[in-house]
């Protein structure tokens, strides 16, 4: 009877801190991919441009089978099996070990090859990791709706990941660039020492997010139809604005995240002289981001959560076109810029961590409409939509690089970039992510609706499970 008390109380701080850290142990490897990676492919490993254009197309094409084959899987799986230890916790407990030794092995075997054996080092190290990491995102990110039962527990549990995705993206930016820093930027010893803390880290944080977390509102009491197919996901995606609208927005979103965390590194170092002010990037966008959060469930309450995010990500392209047209009028010194880009950044970044709220939303409507519960596979084609869109902004980075005439060996000398490469790396770090911005706003305002009888639909689904899990316990 207690344990029936305790989950109808709502989320538990032990509950909140548990979700917390899924994000936080999953981003300590993660945020490496989208911020020092590329670095590390043309400044250290000295992989040619379209070479490595032409791999990062094909890691995605991994992606794209990788990640919504994984969601279906995991619903069939458990729609045949039933599994009592819950549909989700059980593979974050097997994935969590794959992903920091798959994490290790990507920073640190290519470094002792060269030619064609390094290339074909990376090119697997990266296949396992992101295995790995799909294995353990989605279910991670899937557990939000297992885990609430209304709007306020879902934007709670989105707050808790934001919290999460912010630590485990700041210490990799702020403690493992200046690792970095001290070994050399174009060393590889300080990408080893990198890779392998912030595995290790992540392997420890990953395991509290599975021993602190609970699955309170279980699949099992949602759609007991075992016929999930492989091509549902097609239906979904006719049916379903609201999954429309979040993978136009996660392939956006997360090009714009791709290409400023990539293109800062050549900012500060190859513009600015000093990378080592990257350390002040998250510290300088934390403010917004721990104000909205702390805020996150009144406002979702008082306006919604959609409309939440549409107002951030419309205010935060505007703060991209005013710092690019105010670098093209005056010459920005390095600490303003610092500061005006990480306030642009910052305030989108709260769509990325309350977006998960929204995915719940959005499998709530396709149980309602579709008639099927399929967590896993809705979490799974969001993620893709999401690797898409990092791909594009890394894949658009080397391109840029070599369109705007990067030169490697400037860098290596410590000298600064001619104004045309310098012109294309502002391109890349202020304007570009300004338009994919909009473009996820533009998901939103014109693609995502539901209509007052879906909303009725829904409401009356939650009470009726909420009485289904009450009678269980």
């Amino acid at each position: 009877m207690q344990k029936a008390e305790s989950k109808r109380k709502g989320i538990s701080a032990k509950h909140w801190l548990g979700y917390m850290c899924g994000d936080f142990g999953g981003c300590m490897t993660f945020a490496l991919m989208s911020s020092i990676v590329t670095r590390y492919y043309t400044n250290v490993l000295k992989i040619d441009d379209d070479v490595l254009f032409v791999l990062i197309m094909i890691w995605n094409v991994w992606d794209a089978v990788n990640d919504p084959l994984m969601g279906t899987f995991m619903d069939k799986m458990f729609a045949k099996s039933k599994n009592p230890n819950g549909k989700f916790r059980p593979w974050i407990l097997r994935s969590t070990p794959l992903v920091a030794v798959t994490a290790i092995a990507f920073w640190v075997l290519p470094t002792f090859f060269d030619g064609i054996r390094m290339l074909v080092v990376l090119f697997l190290c990266k296949i396992l990791y992101e295995g790995a990491y799909t294995m353990f995102n989605i279910p991670m990110g899937s557990l939000l709706s297992a885990m609430s039962t209304n709007d306020q527990e879902r934007a709670s549990l989105s707050s808790a990941r934001g919290v999460g995705s912010a630590l485990g993206n700041a210490i990799p930016g702020i403690v493992g660039v200046e690792i970095i820093k001290h070994y050399g930027t174009e060393n590889a010893e300080g990408y080893r020492v990198v890779g392998v803390a912030c595995a290790l880290i992540g392997f420890v944080v990953c395991l509290l997010h599975y021993y602190f977390t609970e699955e309170r509102n279980p699949s099992r009491l949602g759609s007991s139809d075992e016929n999930i197919k492989w091509s549902d996901v097609l239906v979904s995606l006719r049916r379903n604005p609201l999954f429309l609208a979040l993978c136009i927005h996660g392939i956006c979103i997360c090009a714009m995240q791709a290409m400023f965390n990539s293109v800062a590194t050549y900012m500060y170092q190859d513009v600015y002289g000093n990378i080592k002010l990257m350390e002040m990037m998250y510290p300088a966008s934390a403010p917004a981001m721990i104000l909205i959060f702390s805020f996150a469930p009144w406002l979702s309450k008082k306006i919604g959560l959609e409309k939440m995010i549409r107002y951030s990500l419309f205010l935060g392209g505007l703060v991209f076109v005013f710092l690019f047209v105010l670098m093209r009028v005056t010459e920005l010194n390095a600490v303003l810029f610092l500061i005006l880009s990480s306030l642009a950044m910052g305030i989108p970044t709260v769509s990325i961590q309350m977006q998960w709220g929204l995915v719940a939303e959005a499998i709530d409507y396709n149980e309602v409409v579709i008639g099927k519960k399929t967590e896993g596979t809705i979490y799974g084609t969001f993620n893709l939509a999401r690797r898409i869109g990092s791909g594009i902004g890394q894949g658009l980075l080397i391109k840029m690089l070599s369109w705007f005439d990067y030169d490697t060996a400037l860098s290596e000398a410590g000298q600064i970039q001619s104004d045309f490469t310098v012109l294309g790396i502002q391109l890349g770090n202020v304007l570009v992510p300004a338009v994919f911005v909009f473009g996820s706003w533009l998901a939103f305002k014109l693609v995502w609706r539901i209509s007052p009888e879906i909303k009725q639909k829904i409401a009356e689904k939650k009470e009726a499970e909420r009485i289904l899990i009450e009678k269980a316990e």
